[in-house]
């Protein structure tokens, strides 16, 4: 059974600025309960604006020797697969065993598809033929792969990641779905009930029994939190901007207010089978929303001691 695991986004108070004070928010992280990192990935989304996943992980496993880093959502489909396993490869060799990949196909954006050269009607399939050939480039074998969308013949990386990298599929779509049964370690779920988050978990082990080999499953979700002083204010108002969207189509999926609050709100995840929790919190500084998501950690690592 894999264990519990509350992670806190890498926020510009890690990746920029001064390095003092990065590392008194790394620090501040370090010495709290809060298990993991996770990054988001774009490379212009909405307003130009973005962050490559794998060069963010690079930065945190090295702030964070100790934590493990999970790129989620990283969007393969926009880069080459062989590229994307180098990559992967030299980021395994300084931070062992503490890599995970999740895997998402975008789309909010249609533009940022676009000007990478990749159609976004066709961006699932895309995505399919790219993790398939990640995850054989990843074995340290010569890999030859032909598809609609890239080819290539003899592809070989060395040295494969030991031990090697666990890759999720995040999502909300039935092609979601299938995708992270036939191709990964588990699910990164998203604006999903944990009542349903529990039916998706069964659909995907009866979808796996055509794979020669069933993992040792890690699902996860993908959540917002508000918190501090006007927690809904500050969750609604980065939510909106983020997906230009308004609050209330996300509100039931996220959680906010106090840290017994937001522990409440995930606690039926967990029963329903959820690990791995990616928890983007939004409050009146990173102080705040540091010291919340660890009290949320502590109090669900207390509340799941076998976990």
């Amino acid at each position: 059974m894999s264990k519990l695991r509350i992670g806190t986004v890498g926020s510009d108070s890690l990746l920029a600025g001064p390095m003092s004070d990065r590392l008194r928010f790394a620090e501040r992280i370090s010495n709290s309960p809060i298990d993991h990192l996770f990054i988001a990935d774009h490379i212009s989304f909405h307003t130009g604006l973005g962050m490559d996943g794998i060069v963010n992980a690079a930065t945190l496993a090295t702030m964070f020797p100790e934590m493990d880093v999970l790129i989620g959502v990283y969007l393969l489909a926009l880069r080459h697969p062989v590229t994307v396993a180098r990559q992967l490869s030299s980021l395994s060799r300084s931070a062992p065993g503490r890599i995970v990949l999740g895997v998402g196909v975008g789309g909010e954006d249609r533009h940022e598809m676009e000007i990478c050269g990749v159609d976004p009607a066709r961006r699932g399939a895309h995505t399919n033929h790219s993790l398939a050939a990640l995850n054989k480039l990843l074995e340290g074998k010569p890999v030859t792969y032909n598809c609609e969308f890239f080819s290539f013949e003899d592809a070989l990386i060395k040295p494969s990641p030991k031990p090697r990298i666990p890759t999720l599929v995040g999502g909300r779509s039935d092609a979601a779905i299938k995708r992270a049964a036939l191709l990964s370690d588990g699910w990164l779920g998203v604006w999903a009930s944990a009542t349903r988050f529990g039916n998706v978990l069964q659909h995907i082990n009866e979808l796996a029994e055509q794979r020669s080999d069933i993992p040792d499953w890690q699902h996860g979700l993908q959540l917002w939190a508000g918190v501090g002083e006007n927690a809904r204010r500050h969750v609604a108002n980065g939510m909106e901007e983020m997906y230009r969207t308004p609050f209330e189509k996300f509100e039931k999926y996220s959680p906010y207010g106090s840290a017994q609050a937001i522990a409440d709100f995930i606690a039926p995840y967990v029963e329903n089978g959820a690990r791995i929790f990616n928890i983007a919190a939004r409050g009146e500084n990173e102080e705040t929303c540091i010291d919340t998501i660890a009290d949320v950690s502590a109090i669900l690592h207390n509340a799941f001691p076998e976990l």
